[in-house]
C-alpha cells in the first residue's frame, strides 16, 4: 500500500511540475532575428553559429598591397582575411610605385615583349604563345597602367628578387589562387 501511495504522489508531482514552455511576446531570442516564436521556423539550433554579415567591398575584390622591399604581395579579401605571397619585383630603375587597380585577367596569356626588350635582345619573338617557356606563366592579372601585370613565371628561382622588367612575378600555384579571388576593380597599392 505504501508503494502505491508513493507512486501516486510521484505521479502527481510530475504532472503538476510539467508545464508547456510559453514564449512571451517580447522575449529576447538573441541575435538570430527570430520575431515570431510560434511561426513555422522554430528557435535556432544553438549548436550552429549564425554566419556573420560583412559588407562587400565596393571595389568588388578587396585590396592588393605590394611591398617591393619585402618582395611580398598581400591580398585582403572583401571579408577582411589577408593572404601573403612571395613575389619577384622589378629590377632597379624598372620599379613603379603608386595606386592603380585590376582592369582584366587572362588564363594562359600570350606574352608580347616591348620594343625596348626586343632592341636589347633581337632573338625575342613578337609574340610568345602560352606554354612552359612563356615568361607570364599560366595566369596574368592586368593593371590599369596597361603594361604592368601580376603574373606567373617560367623562372621560379627569381621569386624573392628584383628580376623583372617592372611586373610582379608569383609562383604558379600562388598566382592561380590569387587569380580566382581578385576581380576587375580590385585596388592595387604598390609601396617601396
Amino acid at each position: 500500500m505504501k508503494l502505491v501511495a508513493l507512486f501516486a504522489t510521484a505521479l502527481l508531482l510530475i504532472t503538476f511540475q510539467a508545464q508547456a514552455q510559453i514564449y512571451g511576446p517580447y522575449d529576447d531570442y538573441g541575435d538570430y532575428g527570430y520575431v515570431d516564436p510560434y511561426g513555422p521556423y522554430g528557435p535556432p539550433d544553438y549548436g550552429e553559429p549564425m554566419p556573420e554579415y560583412r559588407p562587400r567591398a565596393r571595389s568588388g575584390g578587396g585590396t592588393i598591397v605590394i611591398a617591393t622591399r619585402e618582395h611580398t604581395l598581400v591580398y585582403t579579401t572583401p571579408q577582411g582575411d589577408q593572404l601573403a605571397y612571395p613575389i619577384a619585383v622589378g629590377r632597379e630603375g624598372k620599379q613603379w610605385y603608386g595606386t592603380t587597380h585590376v582592369v582584366s585577367k587572362r588564363k594562359h596569356p600570350e606574352w608580347r615583349p616591348t620594343a625596348s626588350m626586343r632592341r636589347k635582345n633581337p632573338k625575342l619573338p613578337d609574340v610568345m604563345m602560352p606554354g612552359p617557356s612563356n615568361p607570364l606563366g599560366t595566369r596574368a592579372i592586368y593593371l590599369a597602367d596597361g603594361l604592368l601585370r601580376i603574373h606567373g613565371t617560367n623562372d621560379p628561382s627569381s621569386i624573392g628578387t628584383n628580376a623583372s622588367s617592372g611586373c610582379f612575378r608569383m609562383y604558379r600555384e600562388d598566382v592561380e589562387e590569387l587569380y580566382e579571388m581578385v576581380r576587375p576593380g580590385t585596388r592595387v597599392i604598390v609601396q617601396r
